[in-house]
């Protein structure tokens, strides 16, 4: 408005008038002469109170998991007040393990504990657009409190300053879904007292404890919590109806919602489907993964892709390699091994598998794949196999084979070098490290038994590939650790898989050497007519082989045969060992023959001569440092002084042989020689609990065993009482 001023006449009187709401800046002046510049930040106006409520609802029920739970309660502030009153919490595990469904649950449980509300964020969904970032996710979450676009600041340091100010004075939850980066966190720690921070991610987000996250991993569920949510989603009725199915449908999911999700899914859908033909379609794992989806549009691989399509190429690529590996528990030397890696590239690639959730570690620090990961692993593999040999499924379990092989031989001669064998490793040993050698490596018998079931999965791997060699080799030397610890199931396996490979590489000795050997856990596990059978072929290809030492091990095992049959035609069949044996010049074997000579002849009623046969071989083992078979001569010189009527004589012998046995890590003899001094003790009044305790320890050793002995050794215990 125009006129003349009071205060200075001539001069046109000028008024400014601003009514109304304006938004945005505003200058109000006469004249204004040059250029001016604006760079005002637009200030948001203090809104309507806004109390958002994002958390999506839970639409099916969450299984177990309580102590979880109870651990995120436990991390509600106590208070309103101070820098510490802020719950942070991340939740981590598998891809499909439940960890959204588990966050929404909580959130639901605690909603009335944040009176200004909850905010979610779907990282996911914000990396499949194009652009979201974390500052997409600022700017979410202040529209969630009231901040209308005009208002937001460009800069990242800005949103964050802005979404502290306005959580200053709220209490807030905040939850962060699939979060696969620490920047992706940092800038949403609201700071109003008593608010909380909850993430998921299939990563470890370890950085975070530096800023006070709490890591709760979150583990697949139990096979009974499997079979709840599988009746949740199918009906109790239908599960009963079905349940040796259902419980195999709840196996091949190992323990992820997700794919029992899909399931349940599957067979809700389809009237014809029944939980037994799912399951028998589900138990081929080359169709696994394509079994676990819906109609194409929703699947257990899809959930994995996402993991997998973020990993760099170099992990991915050994992620794709492990899936070619025989079992899904590994040490990094194989992962090494398997991808053509050094040791502390191997190393590296296996930290950010596990942090991207995609394999577990073991307490022993060895990796495990969940099931499903391996068969999408393997999957990726053969999908994405490109021109390269050396990435072919073939050409990594050869790799890994011969990895086992050295070190199982390295292994089996750490224990004891001077056995009959037929595999000639000398070239393949020569230039690899014995790590049973140096200053505080592994006990060999310790870790032959850790790698047991890698062992045993090689073999059946290598065997179908057709790598007959790496078979019959490994399978020789691996039966080491069954000579001291009785695995018969095992043992056989192995052995008959040995075998086979044997003779499919044409190699008669091996083939003997193998069948002979298998005499021993059949003979043990009772089937004897299998035994002599693979007896009789064993002195066929040796007979073919024209090899003294190995023609006299194949008449022990022979003579070992009969032994529970016919006491002259063992005798018959160890004299013809020993005389083999000094054919060859194998001493040692002279001397177990020797053994088992006596062993024969006490049999047969000969105790004085079994006495004076048994001394003569445990002298000559003794000579010869091996002192397990020289404490199982002790054995049978103890049994012949209790048929010579010496009990007391008879009990002190077995009693140093049990401990020199248990000290040799030879726990199958020495369960023999405790239940033969159990027996003496009782029959001449001695101790019942000394009776018990000998049976207790005999009982263990043929139950790890998996020996039919066990089952009558229970009775006995039974009988006797006492606990």
């Amino acid at each position: 408005m125009s006129g003349s001023s009071a205060d200075h006449p001539g001069r046109p009187y000028v008024r400014n008038e601003l009514a109304g709401n304006v938004d945005g800046p505003v200058v109000q002046a006469q004249e204004i002469h040059g250029g001016i510049t604006f760079n005002v930040q637009q200030a948001a106006p203090d809104g309507p109170v806004v109390r958002p409520d994002q958390v999506p609802p839970l639409t099916v029920r969450c299984v177990n998991h309580t102590e979880e739970l109870s651990f995120l309660d436990s991390g509600l502030p106590a208070g309103t007040h101070g820098s510490a009153a802020i719950g942070f919490d991340v939740i981590t595990g598998l891809p499909g393990v439940g960890k959204t469904t588990l966050a929404c649950r909580w959130a639901g449980a605690v909603h009335d504990r944040f009176p200004d509300g909850q905010i979610f964020i779907d990282y996911a969904a914000l990396r499949r657009q194009a652009g979201g970032d974390v500052s997409a996710a600022v700017v979410m979450c202040l529209r969630a409190l009231g901040v209308r676009d005009p208002y937001m600041p460009k800069s990242l340091e800005d949103l964050t300053a802005l979404f502290r100010s306005r959580s200053a004075d709220r209490r807030l939850l905040i939850v962060l879904d699939d979060v696969n980066q620490p920047g992706q966190v940092r800038p949403l720690v609201p700071k109003g007292p008593g608010s909380a921070l909850l993430v998921t991610s299939n990563g470890r987000l370890g950085e975070l404890t530096l800023d006070g996250a709490r890591i709760v991993p979150l583990e697949p569920l139990d096979p009974a919590s499997g079979l709840r949510l599988l009746a949740q989603r199918c009906g109790e009725e239908a599960v009963e109806a079905e349940r040796a199915a259902a419980e195999q449908l709840v196996a091949f999911c190992a323990g992820l919602p997700k794919a029992l999700q899909l399931v349940a899914a599957r067979l809700v859908t389809s009237r014809r489907l029944t939980m037994s033909r799912l399951a028998a379609e589900l138990a081929d794992e080359t169709r696994r993964l394509q079994g676990l989806s819906l109609r194409g549009e929703h699947s257990m691989a899809a959930v994995l892709d996402l993991v997998y399509r973020a990993l760099q190429p170099d992990a991915a690529r050994l992620y794709r390699l492990l899936g070619w590996l025989p079992e899904r528990t590994f040490d990094a030397g194989t992962a090494a091994v398997a991808a053509c890696l050094g040791a502390a590239e191997a190393e590296a690639l296996l930290d950010v598998l596990e942090d991207a959730s995609l394999v577990d570690v073991t307490e022993d620090g060895r990796f495990r794949f969940h099931d499903l990961v391996r068969l999408h692993a393997r999957e990726r593999a053969a999908e994405e196999a490109d021109d390269e040999p050396r990435d072919g499924r073939r050409a990594v379990v050869e790799r890994v084979a011969t990895h086992y092989l050295a070190l199982t031989a390295l292994a089996d001669r750490a224990v004891r070098q001077d056995r009959l064998r037929i595999g000639d490793l000398t070239d393949r040993l020569r230039d690899v490290p014995d790590p049973f050698a140096s200053e505080g490596g592994p006990d060999p018998l310790a870790w032959l038994e850790a790698e047991r079931p890698s062992i045993l999965a090689v073999l059946r791997e290598a065997s179908r590939l057709g790598l007959h060699e790496h078979v019959w080799q490994l399978a020789e030397g691996f039966t080491v650790l069954f000579l001291h610890r009785r695995y018969l199931r095992d043992w056989q396996e192995s052995l008959e898989l040995g075998a086979a490979a044997a003779a499919e590489s044409m190699v008669p000795a091996a083939e003997a050497r193998l069948r002979s050997l298998l005499s021993r856990p059949l003979m043990d596990l009772g089937e004897y007519d299998r035994a002599r059978a693979e007896l009789e072929q064993a002195v066929a290809c040796a007979g073919v082989s024209a090899h003294p030492a190995l023609t006299a091990s194949v008449q022990e095992f022979f003579g070992r045969y009969w032994d529970r049959f016919d006491p002259d035609r063992a005798m018959e069949a160890y004299r013809k060992s020993v005389e083999s044996n000094m054919e060859a010049g194998e001493w040692r074997g002279v001397a177990i023959a020797t053994y088992f000579l006596g062993c024969a002849q006490d049999a047969a009623g000969r105790h004085d001569q079994a006495a004076d046969t048994l001394r003569r071989a445990h002298q000559d083992l003794l000579a010869r440092d091996d002192q397990r078979m020289a404490a199982r001569a002790m054995i049978a010189l103890g049994t012949v002084h209790d048929h010579r009527g010496d009990p007391d004589t008879a009990m002190r012998v077995l009693g140093e042989a049990a401990d020199v046995l248990r000290a040799q890590q030879a726990t199958h003899y020495e369960a023999q020689a405790l239940v033969l001094l159990a027996g003496i003790t009782e029959r001449t009044g001695g101790a019942r609990q000394t009776v018990r305790e000998h049976l207790l320890r005999a009982h263990e050793i043929y139950e790890a065993g998996g020996s039919p002995e066990a089952a009558a050794l229970r009775e006995r215990l039974d009988r006797l009482g006492g606990g």
